[in-house]
């Protein structure tokens, strides 16, 4: 390593370097279900066990183009109205689904004391873009519109998701900013998000490969997600960032599109939001998904929860 290399933290060196050992195939070499499958996998290696909680149930919502598969999550059997967090999956629009991320699921409505609502969406290449924008905005407004199935009223809507998840989470903001729903955003949580054209910026020419997400992963996304590069529902850096909730921010030093949330956070600072932002040094894109590979990663999580609820008492 020289004095000009990235600083990366031991815990996160030693779990890359196992990842090198492996070799497998890259994503291109690899069948779209093969690809999702090994998501599926990496996450069920690499991440905590999921927690035990009071409910844990699946359910769904109508959408644009069928009903909209759901996961409740909540560490108490009833609840009195309160916030209600809708939690977006990452996995580039492509990979990732309710299994990829249900045990991060389970921490975060754990930690948050919160009920936490997954949302299936549509995934690329069998529906492109805006399929899962669309779906993400849908299942919104479904929960905020109090709905018995839920057996919970939402006094606001808490919004989080990673990666492509953080990318639906700003532009769900926006949506719901331009054409309000029957309760409003009170907190917007993208991690690690897509938020402007990750093509061109210096970080993922950076580490282009051996963090994790690479290069040719992120090739991979947008050729099957086939997002308009000129419609703010794809790049969100392109919307109205005056009208943004107040937010937690989270970026990887370690990421291949860490500047593409950087450059969000810029744009939140210049719109005068109300914000948190948070840079986890020394760790990779997905650090939210390998704590048990990681351990030092759960900290990170913990920042992040702990950023949430300061902002939900005084944001």
């Amino acid at each position: 390593m020289t004095d000009t290399a990235p600083f990366i933290r031991p815990d996160m060196k030693a779990f890359l370097d196992a990842l090198k050992a492996l070799d497998g195939p890259k994503i291109t070499e690899m069948t779209l279900e093969e690809a999702r499958e090994a998501y599926v996998a990496l996450h069920g290696m690499a991440d905590r066990p999921a927690r035990d909680l009071a409910v844990i149930r699946d359910l769904s919502c109508p959408g644009p183009a069928g009903d909209i598969p759901l996961r409740l999550y909540d560490a108490r059997e009833t609840r009195e109205p309160g916030p209600v967090i809708t939690f977006f999956h990452g996995g580039g629009f492509v990979i990732g689904d309710l299994e990829t991320h249900h045990n991060l699921c389970t921490e975060i409505a754990a930690l948050m004391d919160l009920p936490l609502i997954a949302v299936d969406y549509r995934r690329a290449p069998e529906h492109p873009f805006p399929a899962a924008i669309e779906d993400c905005e849908a299942a919104a407004r479904w929960i905020a519109s109090n709905p018995s199935e839920l057996g919970r009223e939402a006094t606001g809507l808490v919004t989080i998701g990673d990666s492509a998840g953080g990318n639906a989470t700003i532009v769900v903001g926006q949506q719901l900013a331009a054409r309000a729903a029957d309760v409003q955003i009170v907190l917007q949580v993208p991690l690690f998000p897509l938020a402007s054209d990750a093509f061109g910026s210096a970080s993922l020419e950076e580490f282009d490969d051996g963090f994790i997400l690479t290069k040719t992963s992120v090739e991979f996304f947008d050729a099957q997600y086939a997002p308009d590069r000129s419609d703010a529902r794809a790049m969100p850096i392109l919307g109205d960032h005056t009208g943004a909730p107040p937010t937690v921010l989270a970026t990887a030093s370690l990421d291949p599109i860490r500047d593409s949330g950087r450059d969000y956070a810029k744009a939140l600072a210049d719109a005068g939001a109300s914000y948190v932002y948070l840079e986890m040094k020394g760790v990779t894109h997905s650090f939210t998904n390998i704590r048990q590979a990681v351990p030092s990663t759960q900290r990170d999580l913990e920042r992040v929860i702990a950023a949430m609820k300061f902002m939900l008492e005084n944001g």
